[in-house]
């Protein structure tokens, strides 16, 4: 389900914009504030932003332009302001579009999905979506080889990205030292299974609030680990 943020400091045309994405199978979230549309939509994978132009805070122009350094998701950019050097000004920043309020409720939906199928072709046929694990507050991107932990990005050496994505696609499985490095290195372990405690240290130091009680790679004593959901 395709996810829409609405950013509009006016609850009743919020809530309204969002009944009609609803009834249209859009996933909808709202934030009432400049400051906190922008680190929602930074933080979360959202399909397309409405942005309303006057809003406490950082306003529409000053968000738009944050989100475009960021992303390359579609905006729709609404005001009651008629100006064109608004609209123009909205524009230059990355808006993909410009709405001038009032508007009906069916057309905004109608130009979020013209946007979103636009989009598609431009951008989702030619690019494939990466590939994303996301498990109680990690995020792994397969495609692009990076990790977040509740939102903070991560850095991780290419066997410890391994160990660590390996893990987190096969869940409440629990794997012994040596399945892991003949999984990981490709090879038997020859007593080098020490190689494998080393890095579960390493990746718990990263992901792990309190690495001696451990929430997601747990140890299976005379066994071996596994990650926990």
């Amino acid at each position: 389900m395709s996810k829409i943020l609405i950013i509009e400091d006016e609850e009743s045309i919020a809530d309204l914009e969002k009944d009609y994405l609803e009834l249209s199978d859009f996933q909808v979230h709202i934030e009432n504030s400049g400051n906190g549309g922008l680190e929602a939509a930074l933080a979360e994978d959202f399909d397309l932003v409405i942005l309303d132009l006057m809003l406490p805070g950082m306003d529409g122009f000053e968000v738009c332009r944050k989100i475009r350094e960021k992303k390359d998701i579609p905006i729709l950019m609404v005001s009651a302001k008629k100006d064109d050097i608004d609209k123009i000004r909205g524009l230059g920043l990355g808006a993909d579009d410009y709405m001038t309020k009032p508007f009906s409720p069916s057309e905004l939906v109608a130009r979020v999905k013209a946007h979103m199928a636009r989009y598609d072709r431009l951008v989702g046929s030619a690019q494939k979506r990466n590939d994303i694990v996301e498990i109680r507050g990690i995020k792994i991107d397969k495609t692009a080889r990076r990790v977040w932990i509740d939102g903070e990005e991560r850095t991780f050496t290419t066997k410890e990205f391994d160990l660590l994505t390996f893990l987190a696609e096969n869940p409440n499985h629990v794997y012994t030292k040596e399945e892991l490095f003949r999984e990981i290195w490709d090879m038997d372990s020859i007593g080098d299974i020490a190689t494998v405690t080393v890095h579960i240290k390493k990746i718990r130091e990263k992901i792990e609030f309190d690495t001696s009680k451990p929430q997601y790679i747990e140890t299976i004593w005379g066994v071996g680990y596994r990650f926990k959901v």
